[in-house]
């Protein structure tokens, strides 16, 4: 059975092989499936319907709605809703994902909607509000830095599906949960989980770096073991993945039973101040320094866990 990721990789490649599409409609409806199947596994679910109507910002591409504003039975359409999870900006694989979302359409439809998803099929960045109340992209994912690469990378989607596929549904499932309040402790734990599915990927394709063996360091410390050759390297990775993670959940927890009614935002960085296990104290004490964390790739991620 296809993955939806796999679905959403052949359907592209297929409408750009028949040679009779448009570079940017023609494909919505590929993006759209995949946008749905992944809003079926959510809950509440989470629906995208395209080409959405002038509501005083321009006509979105899609809005992705929640199961309350659809309700079964209803006999007629709600009035008046905006799509509480935000709108799409899709734009061709040829153009830049980057420039779309500084751009002034999606600035018209963030001061509307205030969650917006570009995407050029291969970059996917979600447009929200930082601290400050200021549109700033939230979270990112590639699949492929030009769009040559995309389209050579589609030849084979099963393949690609298989290297790239559960990190971009995880993406997009953290995309459509954004909105949500993150108030119970599952549903922060399985923000974190996927957060470290991602953080393991980027580690494995780092090279052996000064910053890893600073760590490497600090953890056989902590733990009075050393780890050699390949497994060890393995389980060195895997190690520190797994206790940065279960540093930071359990961090969050005491941050938010202290006073579950709070307002204020958790900040990753505090929690070793938080935690007195040697081993998770040591850990985030080294972690903490910008020049350990940016090397590794492991800065973007850490950041997306504080709100």
């Amino acid at each position: 059975m296809q993955s939806p990721a796999e679905a959403y990789f052949a359907a592209l490649t297929e409408i750009r092989a028949t040679g009779g599409g448009v570079k940017e409609t023609s494909y919505y409806p590929a993006l759209i499936n995949l946008l749905n199947a992944v809003g079926e596994t959510l809950k509440p679910r989470v629906l995208a319907v395209s080409q959405l109507k002038n509501t005083g910002a321009g006509s979105p591409d899609a809005g992705l709605f929640v199961a309350g504003q659809f309700p079964k039975g209803a006999s007629e359409p709600l009035p008046g809703q905006l799509p509480e999870r935000g709108v799409v900006e899709i734009k061709s694989v040829a153009e830049d994902g980057w420039l779309t979302a500084g751009g002034a359409q999606v600035g018209k439809y963030w001061e509307k909607y205030r969650l917006v998803l570009v995407t050029n099929h291969r970059d996917f960045l979600l447009v929200g509000a930082d601290r400050a109340g200021q549109p700033a992209v939230l979270e990112t994912f590639r699949l492929a830095d030009s769009a040559e690469d995309f389209w050579s990378r589609l030849r084979q989607p099963r393949a690609f599906a298989r290297t790239h596929g559960e990190r971009l549904l995880e993406f997009l499932q953290r995309a459509l949960l954004c909105a949500a309040p993150l108030n119970n402790p599952r549903d922060v734990a399985w923000f974190l989980a996927s957060y470290a599915r991602d953080a393991r990927t980027r580690l494995a394709d780092k090279p052996d770096l000064p910053a890893l063996a600073t760590l490497r360091g600090a953890l056989e410390n902590a733990l009075g073991l050393r780890f050699e050759a390949d497994d060890g390297e393995h389980f060195f990775r895997s190690t520190l993945i797994q206790t940065l993670f279960y540093g930071v959940f359990s961090a969050w927890v005491l941050w938010h039973g202290e006073n579950p009614e709070r307002r204020d935002a958790f900040n990753w960085k505090l929690a070793s101040w938080t935690l007195r296990v040697p081993m998770i104290h040591a850990l985030f004490e080294q972690l903490s320094q910008p020049s350990r964390l940016l090397p590794l790739g492991l800065a973007e991620v850490l950041d997306r866990v504080n709100g």
